[in-house]
C-alpha cells in the first residue's frame, strides 16, 4: 500500500477511533489514515460547491449543514440533539484549526463525526437531510486536512488497506439463466451450517465472482489460509457457523489493517464504539480493531447477540451490516422477520440487501471450489509466531535487532500497533522460535531505554568509528554505554559481538483519524485484490450501512 492516500482515514487518528466491523459506519465514503503535518495557513473558501484544493479551506464562512443546524431550534429528538453537538464540536474544530492547534482541532473533528455516527443509530427524522449534512461535514473536514492537516505516510508506523467490495455493493448484476439450475442442484448436494438460498441476487453475485470479480474472489481465498485456522477455533468455539468466515473475506478480503471510507477498521470491520463494546480498545499507541484473533473474537460475539436478538441467520448478518436498529424497524414496520421479505420491500439498506447474497455466493462458491475455477487456489500458510509481553515501552528497531527479523515482518505480525513503539504490557508477536532469544536479550537493556536503544551485531571489519557514523553516533557515546575503556577506540570490536546504541528516536506521531481522503496505498498482501472491484462490503444505516459497529 502506497504512502499516501486520497481517503482522509482521519479517524484513525491515534486511536484510529472508528472500527466498522460488519456494525459499524460502513458507509465507506472518504476515509482514510495519514500521519499528520504542520498545518499552513492559506486562503478562503466555501463549502459547496466544493472550490480547488487551497490551504486554510473556510477560515470565516460557515458550510451549509451549520447554518441549517442554526435554524433548527425546536422539536429535536436525540438524534437531533447528537447532530447540533456534532454541529458545534465541527465548529470548535474550524477555531483550533485557525488559531493553528492541530491537535484539538484534529480532536474536535473526531469528535463530530463520532457524534454524527451515534445520531445514525438513533433514527434520525429525515434520513434525506442526515446523509446530506453528513457527507458534507466530512468533505468539509476532508479539505481542511488537505489544505493543512495532510502528510506522507510512513510505511514502518501506519500502513492501511483498502478492502476489496466496497463499490459493488450497491451493483447489481445479470443472472445467467444456465446458472440457476445447476447451483440449485449444487446447494441440495452441499452441506452448511448456515442456511443457502438460491435466488437472483445470489446468481448474480456468483455471475460476477466467476467473471470480472473472480481475481478479487481468488485474493480472498488466498489470503484466508493466513488466518482460517484462527478464525475457524473462534467461530466453533463461540457457536458461529464456520460460513460466516466469509464476512471477513466480503468485509476486509482479510486484510487486518483495512480501513473503510466511514471508518471502519480492521478484518471484522468495526467501527470504534461498536468494537469498544466488545473488548476493543484503541489508544495512542494500539488498536484492538486491527488485531485478528481479537476482532474475530468480538465479531463472532456479535454475531452470536445479532442471532438472539432475530432468530435468524439473513437477519443477523444484515444487522451485522447495517445495524440491529435499522432491521428491527423495518420488521416492525413490515410485520416480516424476513430477510428476501424486507430485500422485496426495499425497507433496508440497497448495501445490505446485497451484502447477504454476496456472502451467499461466496459460501456457494467455495464449496463447490472445482465448478468455479477455484479448486487451484493455494492459500497462504497460516501465520505462526511467539508472543512476548513487553514490560516497558519497546521500540520495533530494537526488537528487529534482536530477532534478526526484517521490519516489514514485525509489522505485518502486529498489525494493531499504530507506532513504532510496543507499549509495555503489549503482548507482541515475533517470528516463531525467536521469543525466548528475545525475551532473555531485551533483559540487556533497561527498561526506560527500549524505545529508545538499539543493538547493533558487528560484523567483519567494522569498527567502532564506522559504527558510529552508521548510527549517527559519537564513538564515545557508544564505547559508554557499552562500559568500553578509551583503548577500545584504537582496536575493533570482535566479529559477532553485540553493542547497544544509545539512539535517541524523534517521538513518533501516531496516525490520525481523518475523513475522506486519499485512498491507502496497495500493499504488497493488497496487490493481490482485483483492482477493478476495489472497495469494502459496507454501509451505514439507511444511506450506507455500516459494518460490525454500526449500529
Amino acid at each position: 500500500m502506497t504512502s499516501r492516500r486520497k481517503r482522509v482515514f482521519y479517524f484513525l487518528s491515534i486511536s484510529l477511533m472508528f472500527g466498522v466491523s460488519g456494525c459499524g459506519y460502513t458507509e465507506q465514503s472518504k476515509l482514510q489514515s495519514f500521519l499528520p503535518s504542520t498545518p499552513h495557513p492559506a486562503a478562503e473558501a466555501e463549502i459547496a460547491p466544493p472550490p480547488a484544493v487551497q490551504p486554510d479551506l473556510y477560515l470565516h464562512e460557515s458550510p451549509a449543514f451549520l447554518k441549517q443546524a442554526q435554524m433548527e431550534v425546536a422539536g429535536r429528538s436525540a438524534a437531533d440533539l447528537l447532530m447540533q453537538r456534532a454541529d458545534q464540536a465541527y465548529q470548535s474544530g474550524r477555531k483550533f484549526y485557525q488559531s493553528h492547534d492541530e491537535q484539538q482541532a484534529r480532536e474536535a473533528f473526531d469528535t463530530a463525526i463520532d457524534l454524527m455516527l451515534q445520531a445514525s443509530e438513533n433514527n434520525p427524522p429525515d434520513l434525506q437531510t442526515f446523509n446530506a449534512r453528513m457527507e458534507e461535514m466530512v468533505d468539509a473536514i476532508h479539505r481542511y486536512d488537505l489544505a493543512g492537516l495532510g502528510a506522507g505516510l510512513d510505511l514502518e508506523e501506519a500502513r492501511f488497506d483498502k478492502a476489496p467490495l466496497e463499490d459493488i455493493l450497491q451493483m447489481t448484476f445479470p443472472v445467467d439463466p444456465k446458472l440457476k439450475d445447476r447451483v440449485k442442484e449444487q446447494v441440495e448436494a452441499t452441506a452448511s451450517q448456515l442456511p443457502l438460498s438460491v435466488t437472483d441476487a445470489v446468481l448474480g453475485y456468483i455471475n460476477y465472482f466467476s467473471g470480472r470479480g473472480h481475481k478479487t474472489m481468488i485474493a480472498g481465498l488466498e489470503r484466508a489460509g493466513r488466518y482460517r485456522p484462527m478464525i475457524q477455533r473462534v467461530l466453533q468455539e463461540e457457536g458461529i457457523p464456520q460460513e460466516l468466515i466469509h464476512l471477513a473475506q466480503a468485509e476486509s478480503g482479510f486484510l487486518p489493517r483495512a480501513v473503510s471510507l466511514k471508518a471502519a477498521a480492521g478484518m471484522w470491520q468495526f467501527v470504534a464504539w461498536r468494537g469498544n463494546q466488545y473488548g476493543l480498545k484503541q489508544t495512542r499507541y494500539t488498536d484492538d480493531r486491527l488485531d485478528p484473533e481479537r476482532a474475530t473474537r468480538a465479531s463472532a460475539r456479535h454475531l452470536h447477540d445479532l442471532y438472539n436478538i432475530f432468530g435468524d441467520w439473513y437477519l443477523a448478518i444484515a444487522a451485522y451490516n447495517c445495524g440491529p436498529v435499522v432491521v428491527e424497524r423495518a420488521v416492525e414496520r413490515t410485520g416480516y422477520a424476513d430477510f428476501w421479505e424486507l430485500r422485496r420491500r426495499n425497507v433496508l439498506p440497497v448495501e445490505t440487501t446485497n451484502y447477504v447474497p454476496i456472502i451467499l455466493a461466496m459460501t456457494i462458491m467455495s464449496k463447490n471450489a472445482a465448478e468455479y475455477g477455484l479448486e487451484g487456489v493455494v492459500p497462504d500458510s497460516p501465520v505462526e509466531y511467539d508472543t512476548v509481553e513487553v514490560t516497558s515501552p519497546t521500540h520495533l528497531a530494537l526488537v528487529a535487532d534482536l530477532t534478526e527479523a526484517p521490519m516489514t515482518e514485525l509489522l505485518e505480525l502486529n498489525p494493531a500497533l499504530l507506532r513504532g513503539v510496543a507499549p509495555g504490557g503489549y503482548a507482541l508477536h515475533v517470528p516463531k522460535g525467536t521469543g525466548s532469544t528475545l525475551s532473555a536479550s531485551l533483559e540487556l537493556i533497561p527498561a526506560e531505554r527500549r524505545a529508545s536503544w538499539r543493538m547493533h551485531k558487528v560484523a567483519t571489519g567494522e569498527t567502532l568509528a564506522s559504527i558510529s557514523r552508521r548510527y549517527g553516533m559519537s564513538p564515545g557515546a557508544i564505547a559508554a554505554a557499552n562500559g568500553l575503556t578509551a583503548a577500545s577506540f584504537a582496536s575493533s570490536p570482535a566479529s559477532g559481538e553485540r553493542l547497544v546504541i544509545p539512539a535517541v528516536y524523534r517521538e513518533d506521531r501516531a496516525p490520525v483519524r481523518r475523513t475522506a481522503g486519499k485512498r491507502p496505498a496497495a500493499s504488497s498482501s493488497a496487490k493481490k485484490q482485483d483492482k477493478s472491484s476495489a472497495a469494502v462490503m459496507h454501509t451505514a444505516s439507511n444511506r450506507t450501512p455500516r459494518s460490525a459497529g454500526s449500529q
